[in-house]
């Protein structure tokens, strides 16, 4: 398992110092099924906006 999840989305409430995610879980979902072939195809349903 990752120890550390990256994230360059500053508005969202989970994003810490050093561009880590907080979130204590994190949910990716894929545009294609349960399957994807490139990240392109995937999104991480764990955003939440902080009011940015």
């Amino acid at each position: 398992m990752a120890q550390d999840v990256l994230c360059e989305v500053a508005n969202c409430v989970h994003n810490r110092e050093g561009q880590k995610c907080g979130a204590s879980e994190i949910f990716v979902v894929s545009h294609r099924g349960n399957k994807a072939e490139t990240s392109q195809e995937t999104d991480c349903k764990t955003f939440e906006p902080s009011g940015l």
